[in-house]
């Protein structure tokens, strides 16, 4: 006996059974994948630079991107998590400094050894983290508006206990340094603090993809409301989205020092937008509830590769401030267009 399938009657019925148009159809692609526009972007960035100057693709030159935009990609990290809560971070460099000159001072003028120096700059990072997450849900303070005072706060804090000093590489611990030592793979060359942010990257995306954890992030970055009626422990949820993300800035510090080759309170300086910009190029909303950590990655190498190709090219530094300004323009702009998506 065959059944019977009946047309839709009411208007709602008809519209859902409305075909889409090509237009529609990129829409709802790029809402189900939000890494998709990213990585059309970077492979259309390699493509052109590499055609401008050929040195651009040269394993030299790729290897160096990746050791410049590791920092800014660990950072991003632990901003994504923030800004998937409908949140955002502007302290992350501070926090950052903030936690190596805490490694860097304690190892260099306390004796104390390397592993624990490490462990002290985590700690230091994981408890601003902390900090700014109770400020949010404890007194419901605006996370633009708690972070804008901590980036202050953290910053003057950094300053003070270095006395404004540097402390290099050669005076500290081998330990402290290790992240900038770097191997060949093939024709590249990969230092061991692009391997940690990888690890990061890794974990940090399983987390959200396979644990209740990162569903409950994506759900009160989506709807507070709708996952507090559903069980979900909001006010948990959003702490430890800020401690885990302090956690991620105390391990970029001791990347830092193995990138710079010194502990300096004056390090990473436009750390913060660019680590909201990588976000946001790499497809997460601003508004919370969509995007992936694998964005963020490859919107970290999209700023690379627009530094690295436009320099390449010989173009002036200040127009390739305005290339990245426009592309964070663009990428809001498309984010809104995508949230308008219709089921």
């Amino acid at each position: 006996m065959t059944a019977t399938v009946h047309p839709p009657t009411t208007a709602a019925e008809q519209f859902a059974h409305r075909p889409r148009s090509p237009l529609q159809r990129v829409q709802h692609l790029l809402h189900a994948h939000p890494a998709i526009s990213p990585f059309l972007v970077l492979v259309l960035a390699f493509a052109v630079f590499s055609v401008v100057n050929p040195r651009f693709a040269s394993p030299n030159s790729l290897s160096l991107v990746l050791q410049q935009v590791a920092v800014v990609g660990a950072l991003a990290i632990g901003q994504t998590l923030i800004i998937l809560t409908a949140g955002i971070d502007l302290s992350v460099g501070a926090v950052a400094i903030l936690a190596m000159m805490v490694s860097a001072q304690t190892a260099h003028q306390q004796g104390v050894p390397g592993l624990l120096a490490v462990a002290l700059g985590i700690a230091v990072g994981t408890a601003a983290g902390a900090l700014n997450g109770l400020l949010v849900t404890r007194l419901k303070l605006p996370p633009f508006i708690v972070t804008l005072g901590t980036l202050s706060v953290f910053t003057a804090l950094g300053l003070l206990y270095s006395a404004g000093r540097s402390v290099q590489a050669g005076d500290l611990p081998a330990l402290l340094s290790w992240t900038g030592e770097s191997f060949p793979v093939g024709p590249f060359r990969i230092t061991r603090g692009v391997v940690l942010v990888v690890i990061l990257y890794l974990v940090v995306g399983f987390a959200l993809a396979k644990t209740a954890w990162g569903r409950h992030v994506y759900a009160v970055g989506d709807d507070p409301e709708a996952s507090r009626l559903a069980g979900i422990r909001v006010t948990r949820v959003l702490l430890s989205v800020y401690t885990v993300a302090g956690l991620i800035y105390g391990i970029t510090a001791w990347i830092i020092i193995g990138r710079a080759g010194a502990a300096s309170p004056n390090a990473i300086t436009d750390a913060n937008l660019e680590s909201i910009t990588a976000v946001v190029i790499g497809g997460t909303s601003l508004f919370g509830g969509r995007g992936a950590v694998l964005g963020t990655a490859l919107g970290a190498l999209i700023v690379g590769f627009f530094r690295s190709g436009l320099s390449l090219a010989g173009v002036d530094d200040q127009y390739r401030v305005l290339a990245i300004g426009l592309l964070v323009i663009l990428a809001v702009a498309m984010d809104q267009w995508i949230r308008k998506v219709k089921p």
